[in-house]
């Protein structure tokens, strides 16, 4: 049987200055939550009231991938459980990249460099969108994201190796060594 991989991003109601700062993300809510599961071949689109049932999908993934998902996504979920997140078994390709490369990158450098597309927006403007009642268009957006991350994932697996555009503009790679 093949592994049930979640693809995961989230969106969140208020930015951290909002919250009190950084050390506050647990109180920045929810507006809404994507997976991808490959085990199910589709997308599912959480808002706030199914939060719980977007924790239990994650729970039941033999691997989440996400792009800042310790630090920020799961951070976000913990505000609403006790389950520590940290503990599921998790590739966070912003980490493992870090850990490589020794400075972030975002996931936009990478999907431009590797595939010549562009994010659609960025987490601030899905903000601005929740405050609007602009539901459909975060989940628009999120939906975007979980689909660069999982074809992020997915080329780094085929060619052991990512593209990037370093701060001067200039296209890099980087080896990776994830496992299927």
């Amino acid at each position: 049987m093949a592994k049930n991989i979640i693809y995961f991003d989230l969106e969140t109601k208020q930015s951290a200055d909002e919250v009190g700062g950084w050390d506050k993300i647990s109180r920045m809510g929810m507006s809404i939550g994507v997976t991808y599961s490959t085990g199910r071949g589709e997308y599912r689109i959480y808002g706030e009231p199914q939060v719980n049932d977007l924790i239990t999908d994650l729970q039941r993934a033999d691997l989440v991938v996400g792009f800042n998902v310790l630090r920020f996504d799961y951070e976000v979920l913990h505000g609403y459980t006790s389950f520590d997140l940290s503990q599921l078994p998790t590739l966070d390709m912003l980490v493992d990249l870090t850990n490589t490369l020794q400075h972030r990158l975002s996931l936009d450098s990478i999907a431009t460099a590797t595939f010549g597309v562009e994010k659609t927006a960025e987490g601030l403007q899905a903000i601005r969108w929740f405050k609007e009642g602009k539901l459909l268009e975060i989940a628009e957006y999120c939906c975007y994201d979980v689909k660069l991350t999982k074809m992020v994932h997915e080329h780094g697996l085929k060619h052991r190796q990512l593209q990037y555009s370093n701060r001067f503009g200039k296209k890099m790679t980087v080896p990776v060594k994830w496992e299927n």
